[in-house]
């Protein structure tokens, strides 16, 4: 058999302005670098519950439970989601794009009985519908949202939903991927039960673990199922043990390099401050917007709902999506992603998260995009989206 010849490692260099991931700090990627620990080592350990702490200032909640689950943010809304429902359960889905119906397909699975609210994709869901399909329905289990739809740039509010699924006798589920860290996020607040979130979006963390963080509420319901959770990897009463800060019961091998990222990621997050960073999205996704108005791409959220994190605007008329997305890849090396679903090659997503929500990336972009445009005989006179963008910044 021949041996392959594989050559050194040598990716290129790319700016990452799509919907995930986002460019690393270069703290992070040393911190990643450093000597690995055994995962059941006194030191690690003392780093899990840095982590923990961190995690918990991020999150703004108390919640004992508040950990990163090994794993993409995939595995964050699965171990919430099948945790929290058992066969049988009544569960209320916004289902607003591709990740609400993504929580329809695990709660499906996890056997529960789904109520799905279609939302039109770029809309968001109104509380007095959720409120409708409670009082419907009678009696639920849980309502799972997305807090920032990836896949349309909705935002979803989330003020009061937690009282009211309370009243009810439900508890809230939130999918806080594209949001946390880049948005104003209030758990304890806004009475949230289970709040997952992933590292490679606003918290600028190469991709591995999964934030989530369960209320007693959560908890409660937790302990007090009448079947196992169908995920033994992502059983809450079992992982809480390897992170209860009186045990550390051995669980499974912490990634033991992506503790040491997301435990730097979340320093430079906090030495920002919460309200900073939060203003800073907005200030750039400002700027981004009024330059992609310049070159006929208008908003797919609606008015008042559009995440400054993950910027999705509709391609402009007689514009070829993905040679516009290809010449920027290979001319500039810049990525900006497409559309998921029925929204694709209709869509360009671009994410300004965490270091990727910077003035210089917003030129660069902008610019590469008018050249793009141009050689499609498309687009406004040369620099007139970068023209646009530098305006907003001279207003502050």
């Amino acid at each position: 058999m021949n041996t392959p010849s594989v050559p050194e490692l040598t990716p290129p260099l790319r700016l990452l302005l799509g919907p995930g991931p986002s460019p690393v700090h270069p703290r992070v990627l040393r911190a990643m670098s450093t000597p690995l620990l055994g995962h059941l080592d006194p030191k690690f350990l003392e780093i899990m519950s840095e982590v923990q702490a961190q995690l918990r200032a991020v999150f703004r909640t108390q919640n004992a439970f508040t950990i990163a689950v090994s794993g993409t943010g995939s595995a964050g809304m699965e171990a919430a989601l099948v945790n929290v429902v058992e066969p049988g359960d009544t569960v209320v889905v916004a289902a607003a794009g591709a990740f609400g119906n993504r929580m329809v397909e695990i709660a499906g699975r996890a056997g529960g009985r789904v109520v799905k609210l279609e939302v039109p994709w770029g809309e968001t869901c109104d509380l007095g519908r959720i409120e409708d399909a409670l009082r419907k329905e009678g009696k639920v289990k849980a309502v799972a949202v997305v807090h920032a739809e990836t896949s349309t740039g909705a935002h979803q509010p989330l003020e009061g939903l937690g009282k009211l699924c309370h009243q009810h006798g439900a508890l809230l589920v939130v999918d806080t991927v594209t949001s946390l860290g880049g948005v104003p996020l209030e758990v304890d607040a806004w009475e949230i039960d289970a709040c997952y979130s992933g590292t490679q979006k606003c918290l600028s963390c190469p991709p591995g673990l999964a934030p989530l963080t369960l209320s007693q509420r959560a908890l409660d319901a937790v302990k007090a199922r009448k079947t196992k959770v169908q995920s033994w990897y992502l059983d809450a009463s079992l992982v809480a043990d390897y992170w209860a800060e009186n045990k550390r019961v051995y669980h499974h091998t912490a990634p033991i390099s992506m503790v040491y990222a997301l435990r730097e990621a979340l320093r430079i997050v906090l030495e920002e401050g919460l309200e900073a960073r939060w203003t800073r999205h907005r200030r750039h996704s400002a700027a981004l917007m009024a330059g992609l108005a310049a070159i006929g791409a208008t908003p797919q959220a609606q008015e008042g709902r559009r995440l400054p994190t993950l910027n999705c605007v509709r391609v402009p008329a007689g514009v070829e999506d993905a040679t516009v997305r290809r010449s920027l890849l290979e001319d500039h090396s810049i990525e900006i992603g497409g559309g998921l679903g029925p929204l694709a090659g209709k869509v360009w997503r671009i994410g300004l998260m965490g270091e990727g929500s910077r003035q210089e990336n917003v030129l660069a972009v902008l610019a590469a995009l008018e050249q793009a445009l141009a050689k499609q005989g498309k687009g406004p006179r040369p620099g007139a989206a970068v023209s646009a963008a530098l305006e907003v910044y001279a207003r502050g």
